[in-house]
Order: C-alpha cells, then sequence, then structure tokens
C-alpha cells in the first residue's frame, strides 16, 4: 500500500437513505396500505371474552412496494459465498457448482419419497450405492454408510461401532479414547455420548500430536484414537502411520475426523495410512450446500473389521430384482436417524465427483494446499504464524502482535466486514493464543487472494496508526456492535412491535 496512515479512511457509508438501518415501524405512514380486501361475505361472529382480546394491535402500515423493497434489500445484506470471499477455516466454505442444484432437482430425485417400494427407486438407490463406493475408494475403506446426517453424527456413528466392536470381542474395559489437544470440539462430547472417557494428547512443538504422550496413553483401558489428518492447524503429521501403528499395537482402533479431506482428495488414503474409520463432510469437501442450520451430510467409511457394525441402512447391490436393495449389516450399531440420510445432499456430492473424476479430484487439493501456503507467504512478516512450516489447505495466524497494541482477534475481524470480507474461524484451535484460521479453499483465484491480503495487511496498518478505528468496527455495516454473550443466551427470535 503506498497511502499514508493520515490519508487513509474507513470504506464510503451505504447510500443515504437504505432501509435496511431502520425497523419496519419507522417507515410506517399513517393511513398507507399494501392490499385492499374486499367486503366479507361470512357473517359477523360473536368475538372472545374481553379479557383474551388485545386492546391495540400494533402493525406497520405499509405499500406493497415498501414491504417488497425492505425484504430484497435485507436479502441482499445476507453473506454468502456466492457473494463475497469467505475464508471460514476448518470449515471449506466452498462454492456450490449450480449443476449439483440442477442434478439435486430432477424430479426422479426430488419429487420421490423415502416410503416407495425399492423396485420404483432403483435410480436413487443405484446411485447411493455407487457413492458409497466412490467414497470408500476415495478414503481407502472397505465400506461405507451415507446415513449419518453429519459430520459429529458420523463421528458418534464412528465411536458407536468403535465400542460395538470391542464389546463383540469381549474386551469391555476399553473405555478410553485418546483426542489431541487440538481436536474440533466435536471429538471429545462424540466419544463422551458414546460412554468413553477422554484423554487429552497434547501437540508438540511443531504442531505435531506428541509421540511419547500417545505410547503412554496406548494402554489396555484405550480404545480409540480420534485424529483429524491434516489436523486443525492445518499441519499434516509425518509420524500418522507410526501413530497408528502405536494404537494398533496395544489393540485401539484409529478414527479419523474427515472435516480437513479437502487437503487430500485423490493424493492420500486414510485406510493406507492405518485408519480403521473415517467420516466425511460432504458439505465441506464435496461441495454441497453448507451453513445456515443444515441438511448436512457425514457418511463414515470404515475398514474389513467394522464393516458389520455400519449403521443401517446401507444400499446392496445384488443379482437378482430389484438389483439395489437396503440392506442391514449384521452387527450394525442400527439407524441413526430416520429413513437413509439427507438424500439431496447424497445427489449434489454424487454429482460433484462424477463431474470432476479422479484427476479434477487430485487438483482441488493440489490448489487449495497452494492458495493457503500463498496466504501464508504473503502475510506471515504482519502475523504471527505459531508454527512456521508448510501447512496444508489452511494455516493459522496469531494475533498476538495485535493483541500488543491493544486490539484483539476478535476486532480484527470486525473490521474485516467492512471491506467485504467473512471473517475467518477466530480463537480455535485453543492452542493458539489470538487465533485467526484462514481457509481460501480451491474456489479462489490469485485476484482474490491478492485483495484479501491487501485488506488484512492494511488492517495490521491500521493498528499500528489508528488502533480505535479496528477497536470500533465494523462501522457500516445495517447493525453495528452486538452484544454477543446476550444475543446467545436471550435470542431475539421473533418480531415485536416498538413501544
Amino acid at each position: 500500500m503506498t497511502e499514508t496512515g493520515a490519508e487513509r479512511a474507513p470504506l464510503p457509508p451505504p447510500e443515504a437513505g437504505n432501509p435496511l438501518g431502520k425497523s419496519l415501524m419507522a417507515l410506517s405512514v399513517p393511513g398507507r396500505s399494501g392490499v385492499r380486501m374486499p367486503e366479507s361475505d361470512v357473517p359477523a361472529q360473536p368475538l372472545p371474552p374481553g379479557e383474551l382480546l388485545r386492546k391495540d394491535l400494533t402493525l406497520p402500515e405499509l405499500s406493497e412496494l415498501d414491504v417488497v423493497r425492505y425484504f430484497t434489500r435485507l436479502s441482499q445484506a445476507n453473506f454468502s459465498v456466492d457473494t463475497n470471499f469467505y475464508p471460514l477455516g476448518s470449515c471449506s466454505m466452498k462454492y456450490n457448482p449450480k449443476v449439483n442444484e440442477v442434478a439435486a432437482s430432477l424430479p426422479g430425485f426430488a419429487a420421490i419419497h423415502p416410503n416407495q417400494e425399492e423396485a420404483t427407486v432403483q435410480g436413487a438407490l443405484r446411485l447411493m450405492w455407487e457413492l458409497q463406493v466412490y467414497l470408500a475408494e476415495i478414503t481407502g475403506m472397505a465400506g461405507s454408510s451415507l446415513a449419518t446426517l453429519a459430520g459429529a453424527h458420523g463421528e458418534l456413528a464412528g465411536v458407536l461401532m468403535v465400542r460395538a466392536y470391542h464389546l463383540a470381542n469381549g474386551e469391555a474395559q476399553r473405555k478410553v479414547v485418546l483426542i489431541p489437544d487440538s481436536a474440533h470440539g466435536t471429538n471429545p462430547a462424540s466419544a463422551a455420548m458414546a460412554g468413553f472417557r477422554v484423554v487429552t494428547i497434547p501437540s508438540d512443538a511443531r504442531g505435531n500430536l506428541d509421540l511419547g504422550a500417545v505410547r503412554q496413553a496406548a494402554t489396555p483401558e484405550m480404545a480409540a484414537v480420534m485424529i483429524t489428518l491434516p489436523n486443525t492447524l492445518g499441519l499434516f503429521n509425518p509420524a500418522i502411520a507410526e501413530i497408528c501403528s502405536i494404537v494398533h499395537e496395544a489393540g485401539g482402533l484409529v478414527y479419523g475426523d474427515g472435516a480437513n479431506m479437502n487437503a487430500l482428495l485423490g493424493m492420500v488414503k486414510l485406510g493406507a495410512l492405518g485408519f480403521d474409520a473415517v467420516h466425511l463432510n460432504l458439505h465441506k469437501t464435496f461441495s454441497t450446500p453448507h451453513g445456515g442450520g443444515g441438511p448436512g451430510a457425514g457418511p463414515v467409511c470404515v475398514g474389513e473389521r467394522l464393516l458389520p457394525f455400519l449403521p443401517s441402512p446401507v444400499v446392496e447391490r445384488g443379482g437378482g430384482e430389484p438389483a439395489y436393495r437396503l440392506g442391514r449389516p449384521p452387527q450394525t450399531i442400527g439407524a441413526m436417524g430416520g429413513f437413509h440420510g439427507n438424500f439431496g445432499v447424497l445427489v449434489r456430492a454424487y454429482a460433484y465427483i462424477r463431474a470432476l473424476g479422479a484427476g479434477g479430484l487430485r487438483q482441488i487439493s493440489r490448489d487449495a494446499v497452494v492458495n493457503a501456503n500463498y496466504v501464508l507467504a504473503s502475510l506471515k512478516d504482519r502475523y504471527h504464524l505459531p508454527y512456521d512450516r508448510t501447512c496444508m489447505h489452511e494455516v493459522v495466524f496469531s494475533a498476538r502482535r495485535q493483541k500488543a497494541a491493544g486490539v484483539r482477534a476478535l476486532q480484527i475481524a470486525k473490521r474485516l466486514i467492512d471491506y467485504g470480507v467473512h471473517p475467518p474461524t477466530m480463537y480455535f484451535p485453543l492452542i493458539v493464543d489470538e487465533a485467526l484460521m484462514i481457509e481460501p479453499t480451491e474456489c479462489e483465484g490469485k485476484e482474490a487472494l491478492d485483495a484479501f491480503i491487501e485488506v488484512m495487511r492494511r488492517i495490521a496498518d491500521e493498528v499500528e496508526e489508528t488502533p480505535e478505528l479496528v477497536r470500533s468496527a465494523p462501522h457500516h455495516t445495517p447493525v453495528l456492535r452486538l452484544d454477543e454473550a446476550k444475543a446467545a443466551r436471550q435470542p431475539d427470535l421473533r418480531w415485536k412491535p416498538e413501544t
């Protein structure tokens, strides 16, 4: 940047008169109406008792055009990956190709019912069977189930299969699951829900799982280790095969949190490394819609020894008629939800895989890794890099330099909103002070990355020259600083008239 601090100014405010900053009541004009109702031809009915009647009903008085403009502008204020850069670390907020939407909306997929006879939905079952095969091949596993409805749901299914496996082998004493200190919070939650005791394994100075701590914890009580690869620091552990070997020698299993598979598609098969099970977030890695509360999908892929325990149903292919049918593995942990998964999400993932092929999947990983390392190299002189090594699909910076100047990671994130960029993940992983976790994904071109890098560097300058500008951000959004603690504990979920 060639501008001096004195010359810089915040982004220009929204255009004058933008009603997003006003409530519907503030736009109301007495006597204005959006619709004329005809005279009622229904005889008047007696009213309820007076104590049940409102004395006043305060509603805004607006024309139809006023209402349309208000809600249209409100919809345009929504942030999405289709409109802006979305570097939300660990979430892989990827663009969803619209052809996937077209495929999922085909009548033969969108208009069927899960209770139909299998003979009438052979196309849908064939798609599910082929997707099961593709996901097993991609992960290097023996088979998969599509029944689980989200990533955390897949985790729960995975540890329930681990428990069922050990109980079937007469090893009920295996009640401990090892989890890295950098893990997603759902990992210990899933293990605890399955009845296991969680033991935290620390990271070493390079951000890898501490080998000595793994060896020490690999006791006869250990049921499994849950590992994210690459980990939530965006780092690949070069000792991963050795860790799997240590766990197996002690009689345990290795569960893979597949949230970060965006870095490994077509490049690494977790089964070949020694993993026994892995879940896949289709809404991350395979570019189906993400966010807004769902739906998601978290299929589980397993090695030979866990195949009998897969959640039901799984789609099987046989020689008779119908060719594809829903089956139940012999020692299944049972159904994890209604019917057989979020089918529309499965269709989108299938379309994505078929459109790209093996070569395209490999290119995803190459581009995701290149993009993340480009951001790393371009910003590490302005933001602290706690683990200064080549990353995979995401990079974790720390705002501790800026914290020393009185500006926190949260305030940097708020300032990014002024520049039209979605904030990265903050304060995670917990082992990094003032963490800023950035995942550009493979979708973004160099121009978008350069613009983001320029904004991050400009904010670093602002912290040094005009820190209050960053501390008080955002400045140009319809809603400014929120009381986040109150919003979480006392959410305002419905419209109420102003009094």
